[in-house]
């Protein structure tokens, strides 16, 4: 029976060949075992993460690559039509440079993953924040897989230097075509070198007002105070005026407070002496450039201009909540009346010759 020919061999060479896919796949499993059980506990003894990171990255393209040689070998034993057996030898050479750039990939990401974006994040370098990460991070792994399918293609027999020949007048049609796309791409480098904005800061751009999310080459994400997210061309941002409003070093609050037109001078000079005492009592508002004048005299009140500055440190819709709320308080127990719209009529009837006033 084992020597009985089917498609050119036999079916003792056929099973040899699946024997040792599946023994391939045997092998997967106690590498995964003993990479769990054994080698993970032994790099994780170690005072570095260098190790640790270098056999999680690696199981993965391991696996795939023993699987790759197993079935180059299962195939190359067996007598197979010259056609068929080409494409396993080229597919063989392709697929195994691809999956050490895949490796090599995965290595380089969990490198940046585990020391650039601490750094990035703690923002304690000068010029690396989370905005540069992303691009960096694009841009060297762009690279690594350009160079993996050259080197791949190559092992195949194709002509790389004719290929980006090609590539370079079909490039300049596609350059005319793709016009907004290049504006956009110019856009991003003009928003990464001049880095109006980062990551996770809060901006208004275009009509819209939201937080960063993504800087990408060709858009830039924006979640919106009403979360809905927003994706903006690069060249527009560029060409637009960009406030940012995280960057502000404090936030200006201007307030109208109208006192009863029978506040003496006193009881207005007490007013005063309670607003100007607001930062010893609530830390979040800057001391310095505080303004409390009696600014108007208006239809029904006194006016008062209060304006201060929320520090940086404080919540700018919860500050003026504790401030309005210290005013309240303390202008009561000082028995300060706030002013409400009211009008006051003098009736003169000169009949009976005695006037009325009705408030």
């Amino acid at each position: 029976m084992f020597t009985h020919t089917y498609y050119g061999n036999s079916l003792q060479e056929w099973l040899i060949s699946f024997s040792i896919i599946i023994g391939a796949i045997l092998l997967n499993k106690v590498i995964v075992l003993l990479n769990k059980h054994v080698i993970s506990k032994l790099t994780s003894k170690t005072n570095n993460r260098l190790d640790d990171i270098l056999f999680k990255m690696l199981e993965a393209p391991v696996l795939l690559g023993i699987m790759f040689i197993a079935i180059w070998i299962a195939s190359s034993r067996l007598d197979l039509d010259p056609k068929i057996d080409s494409f396993f030898s080229k597919s063989y050479q392709f697929l195994i440079v691809i999956n050490i750039t895949w490796f090599i990939v995965r290595f380089v990401n969990a490198l940046i993953e585990e020391y650039v974006v601490p750094v990035a994040e703690g923002q304690s370098h000068k010029y690396l924040d989370n905005t540069l990460v992303p691009i960096i991070r694009r841009t060297i792994l762009g690279v690594i897989w350009a160079i993996g399918l050259m080197m791949a293609l190559k092992n195949v027999g194709v002509d790389v230097g004719a290929l980006i020949a090609g590539l370079g007048i079909g490039g300049l049609a596609f350059a005319l075509a793709a016009q907004d796309t290049i504006k956009n791409i110019f856009g991003g480098i003009t928003i990464f070198t001049d880095r109006p904005f980062r990551i996770g800061d809060r901006i208004k751009v275009d009509g819209f007002e939201g937080f960063v999310e993504d800087i990408g080459i060709r858009s830039t994400r924006l979640r919106t105070l009403q979360k809905r997210l927003v994706t903006i061309p690069n060249y527009k941002i560029v060409e637009a005026s960009i406030e940012n409003v995280s960057d502000e070093p404090m936030r200006q609050v201007n307030t109208k407070i109208g006192l009863v037109y029978n506040t003496t001078p006193e009881k207005m000079n007490e007013a005063l002496a309670i607003l100007n005492n607001i930062p010893k009592i609530i830390k979040e508002v800057d001391s310095k450039d505080l303004i409390a004048v009696f600014s108007n005299f208006s239809n029904f009140s006194l006016d008062i201009n209060f304006i201060y500055w929320v520090k940086k440190s404080g919540d700018v819709m919860i500050t003026p909540s504790k401030v309005n709320l210290e005013i309240l308080k303390s202008f009561n127990e000082a028995g300060l009346a706030f002013a409400f719209p009211t009008q006051t009529l003098y009736l003169n009837n000169d009949n009976v010759g005695n006037d009325k006033i009705l408030t």
